[in-house]
């Protein structure tokens, strides 16, 4: 099955919660619309029946760094190479924006995945006010 990765996708407030919650992820309702005016550009998959399969984003003042970040395919289809396909498509677009650098937070699990998309991993923390 062909994806298409979809820059700027139109998408519902509903649809990027419903895809965290199969996830396993919080849904976080209140963040949409707010995250489509605030990130630099987001990604999308719909699969044949126009449902959101894949997402996923950039953010940051839009100055040489960006923040890739909520990278996200549904289990049904996850092992397609959705995902890299996805990451590419945003990396891609980071280049054309302008940004030199992205940076992805990565649970260690997902390490080869982000390698195999073209990261170079190295250390660093996290802060959470919560």
């Amino acid at each position: 099955m062909n994806f298409e990765v979809k820059i700027n996708l139109t998408i519902n407030n509903h649809e990027v919660p419903e895809l965290r919650e199969c996830v396993g992820w919080e849904r976080r309702d209140a963040d949409y619309p707010a995250l489509f005016e605030r990130c630099n550009f987001w990604a999308g998959v719909r699969d044949v029946n126009g449902r959101l399969v894949a997402f996923g984003y950039v953010c940051g003042m839009g100055l040489q760094h960006g923040y890739l970040e909520d990278i996200m395919v549904h289990p049904d289809y996850q092992g397609m190479g959705i995902g890299v396909k996805l990451v590419k498509t945003l990396l891609n677009e980071a280049d054309h924006f302008g940004l030199e650098i992205v940076t992805v937070t990565l649970d260690e699990q997902h390490a080869q995945f982000y390698q195999n998309c073209g990261f170079k991993l190295g250390r660093g923390g996290t802060y959470r006010t919560k």
